[in-house]
Formats: structure tokens, C-alpha cells, sequence
């Protein structure tokens, strides 16, 4: 396990076995890929969409959407692209998909056929393979992006790229440890270098790729120290295989205060660690993700919850932000219902285009300065572990806990982190398992727990978290018994 570059001449034997997965496999060419790209519209470009919106100070709204039926996506997308105004688009995979189960996969193709309405509950890019994946990308004036879920996306990635997508969202963490159970690290990180070797390819044949590891994790009181220290790696990982166009990702916690701090110190401090590990021919851009946790099922309450992340990622002068819908809580949202978080977020955002938030403001300078100290700590403890190289870094910090991701399905997660939200709702730890925070860290953590157990008149306990987590289940993202 290395985070060194791998061979591009010998990932070829690795590509033949990868390729040969599913049948669609045998329709990826590189050279004509590459042609195609070339020839793709300026307008399709996801990288130069990025560098636009940071240039131009914008923040580019993407929905998230995918049905089974080439037809039927191509329709969501239009519709979303028109009515809803999305900037960029997605494909987002099914779930047999993700788990590489493509014969599954075919079955929901033909039951969807049949039964002509959707049984997937997202689009199987593999099956529909290079060709009908470029049925989708010539369909629509936008950049597409792939969005999935998937601990092993090399078949994925090869079809998708080869079909004309020019932006690949996830990583070997992201996508393992808050999604799969019983992944094995090593496995997921090299399946994601071979993804990041193969964008790295592309870059080197003048193709932009733009690549976007997955900030939420499990979007459920995650520290944001958590989520950006993995957003760093994940970014060095991809760096090292030779990606460009790297767009990290963060997901709303709650706190307006301790979300802006969490995105100005993710910017700032991911530079910093890009730069002295020895790069710099890269393009660095942000991603919000607006509330992951439970939605009201009543609409107008759930519209709030878009309108709050919208007006932090408008605030935070994010360059994208992945819009939900005001159906969160009723399953599969509608391509109408769709639209409507789209307009509403667009609304938010024009209204504050002009306004920002910056870290001059005391208790955002406090909050943005000690999550920087929190993941340098995390971040010193995966380098030594690794001995310098992060990929075997990260492997060991996960087994000995100086990783931690809370509420992760990963038997190769311990688990052993809890967080819970101080008086003032924002995300603390309160059980740091074997998380390597200084003593004043971990003191300012209990200090600010201790003045929410003495408004709360009750003891720091358990029930704390359990209150929390309920809240989130319903909604409220930041509601406790008073």
C-alpha cells in the first residue's frame, strides 16, 4: 500500500481485467475517447465550469437525479436543466450499481421497461455502457458529472469518462467507510488511485477531468475536522495520480457559524497541505452539500432547510452547491419537485451574491482557528503513522483509531467517536475514542459541553447524542428539550 503514481504501462494488464467485467467494457477505447473529448463543447467542460464560477465569483447549482431508462434520464435532465436552472448536472448511479452487481442491474433495466416506471433508483451507467451513456452527454447543454457511491468504480469510471462525463465524484474513504461494511481499506484506496491514475491520463492527453471526493460522509453530527481532514487526503491521493481538478466537498452540520469557519478553513488549509507536499499545478475549488440528515415531511418546513444551506454555501463563496428538494422525506423526489429546491436556492443565492461572512468575525476567527488545529493534529498523526506516505498512513489510522468516522457502517471503522452539539448547536466531541487531540482541545470540547449540560440542568451523558440524532431524524438539524 503506496500513494506513490502508479505505471500507467502497467495498470494496462489490470484495465483488460477491469474492462472485461461486463460486456459494455469492450466498447472503451481510450484513443477514441480522448478524440472525443477533444471535440466535446467548451460548454460540456465540468473543470472549466469550476474555474469560471471561482473566477467569476458564482456559486453553480447541481441537483442531484438518476433514473434506470436512457429516455427517461435524458428527460429528468432537460427538465432540470430548463425548468429548475441547474448549472451543472448529475447521473446519479443505482444502487447494484455501486455495489457492482451489473447483472442486478440489467434486471431493473428490463422490469423498468416493463413495468415503464422506474426500479432502479438511479441511473446503471455500466449497462447502458458507452454508447448510451453519450446519448446522455449529447442530449444536454450542461457538464455532467458522475455521482454514485461506489468503494470499487474502476468499470465505472472507464465507461463514463470514454462516454464524454467530465467531472468523477468520490474517493477510497468517502466512498468505503460511510457506505460499505466489510470493504477492506487497502482495496478501496488502490481501486480509487486506479481511478485518479486513469483521470490522470486523460490530463495528460489535454482532457480536463474534474474529480470531487465525497464531504458529508455520513452526514450525521460528522466534526468538521473530520470530514476535511479526509477531504485532504483524499485530495493528496488524487493529486499523486495526476488529477488537475479537484473540487473538495463539505456537508452542512447546522451551525451557520461553524459551517462558514469549517469551509474557510477547508480552502485555506487544504492549499496549504497541496502545496508543501510538492504540488502545484492544480486547480482548487469547493462543493456545499445542503442539509444530508432527515428532512421535514411538511414542505414549507423543508424548504427552511434548503434556504439555510443555500445562504451558507452563498455566504461561504462556495463554487457549487448540491441542491435537495422539499420531497426529501417522502423517497425519490419528482423532477417538478426537483426544480422547485433548484429555483428556491437560486433565489437565496442571487440575494446574497453580494455578502459575505469572513473570518475577521471573533467567534468565527475562534471556530475557523481551532478546527485548523484539529485536523493538523489528525493529519500529523496519518502522516507519522504512514511514515510519510499517506495511503498506508491512512489504513493504520483507521485500525488504531486516529481516524474516526461517527455512525459508519465499516467494520474497519472503530465507531468509537461520539458528537453531540454544545448550547450553542455547535458540533463537539464528546467521546473522542482514540482521536490524537491536544489536552486543550479536548478541554475546550468539555468546556463548551459542560455550559450545554448546566442550561440543559442535566448531566453531559449519552442522552445528549440520542436527543441530537433525533432532532436531525426530523429535520430540525438543531433542536433540543430545553
Amino acid at each position: 500500500m503506496s500513494s506513490t503514481p502508479l505505471d500507467w504501462k502497467e495498470m494496462q494488464a489490470e484495465r483488460e481485467k477491469v474492462l472485461q467485467e461486463w460486456p459494455t467494457g469492450k466498447d472503451v477505447h481510450l484513443e477514441e475517447a480522448i478524440a472525443y473529448h477533444r471535440g466535446l463543447p467548451a460548454e460540456k467542460s465540468f473543470p472549466l465550469a469550476m474555474r469560471k464560477a471561482q473566477a467569476g465569483k458564482l456559486l453553480l447549482l447541481q441537483p442531484r437525479a438518476g433514473v434506470p431508462l436512457i429516455d427517461e434520464h435524458i428527460k429528468l435532465l432537460k427538465y432540470l436543466e430548463t425548468e429548475g436552472g441547474a448549472d451543472v448536472l448529475p447521473t446519479t448511479i443505482d444502487a447494484y450499481t455501486r455495489q457492482n452487481r451489473y447483472a442486478e442491474a440489467a434486471r431493473g433495466i428490463e422490469l423498468s421497461l416493463a413495468e415503464r416506471h422506474a426500479l432502479l433508483n438511479g441511473f446503471p451507467a455500466v449497462n447502458h455502457g458507452v454508447e448510451g451513456c453519450r446519448k446522455v452527454v449529447e442530449s444536454v447543454g450542461r457538464p455532467l458529472q458522475v455521482r454514485h457511491g461506489t468503494p470499487d468504480a474502476r468499470l465505472l469510471a472507464e465507461i463514463t469518462l470514454a462516454a464524454g462525463f467530465t467531472s468523477f465524484e468520490g474517493g477510497g474513504i468517502s466512498y468505503n467507510i460511510p457506505y460499505a461494511k466489510d470493504v477492506p481499506l487497502e482495496k478501496s484506496i488502490r481501486n480509487w488511485q486506479y481511478v485518479d491514475r486513469l483521470v490522470g491520463f486523460y490530463e495528460e492527453q489535454g482532457v480536463a477531468i474534474n474529480r470531487e471526493p465525497f464531504g458529508p460522509l455520513t452526514g450525521t453530527l460528522v466534526p468538521p475536522c473530520i470530514g476535511n481532514a479526509i477531504g485532504i487526503i483524499e485530495g493528496l491521493l488524487a493529486l499523486e495520480q495526476g488529477v488537475k481538478s479537484l473540487t473538495l466537498g463539505y456537508g452542512q452540520g447546522g451551525n451557520l457559524v461553524q459551517d462558514l469557519a469549517a469551509m474557510h478553513a477547508l480552502r485555506a488549509q487544504a492549499a496549504e497541505y497541496f502545496h508543501e507536499a510538492g504540488f502545484a499545478d492544480f486547480h482548487l475549488t469547493l462543493v456545499f452539500h445542503q442539509w444530508m440528515g432527515g428532512f421535514p415531511e411538511d414542505e414549507a418546513k423543508a424548504f427552511s432547510v434548503i434556504a439555510l444551506g443555500a445562504a451558507v454555501a452563498a455566504l461561504a463563496k462556495a463554487e457549487k452547491i448540491i441542491v435537495k428538494t422539499p420531497y426529501e422525506a417522502m423517497g425519490i423526489p419528482t423532477k417538478e419537485a426537483n426544480a422547485q429546491g433548484l429555483r428556491a436556492t437560486r433565489q437565496i443565492v442571487t440575494m446574497l451574491q453580494d455578502q459575505a461572512i469572513t473570518t475577521d468575525h471573533e467567534a468565527m476567527r475562534r471556530e475557523s482557528g481551532l478546527i485548523r488545529s484539529e485536523v493538523k493534529c489528525l493529519l500529523d498523526a496519518v502522516y507519522r503513522a504512514g511514515e510519510g506516505d499517506w495511503a498506508r498512513g491512512v489504513v493504520r489510522a483507521f485500525a488504531d483509531g486516529l481516524l474516526d468516522v461517527p455512525f459508519a457502517p465499516s467494520i474497519y471503522n472503530r465507531g468509537k467517536v461520539l458528537p453531540m452539539r454544545d448550547n450553542e448547536g455547535f458540533i463537539r466531541v464528546f467521546r473522542k475514542g482514540a482521536l490524537p487531540f491536544s489536552a486543550e482541545i479536548q478541554e475546550y470540547h468539555r468546556a463548551r459541553l459542560e455550559e450545554r449540560a448546566r442550561a440543559e440542568r442535566r448531566p453531559v451523558s449519552f442522552q445528549m447524542v440520542t436527543d441530537d440524532i433525533y432532532a436531525i431524524s426530523k429535520g430540525r438539524l438543531i433542536g433540543r428539550p430545553r
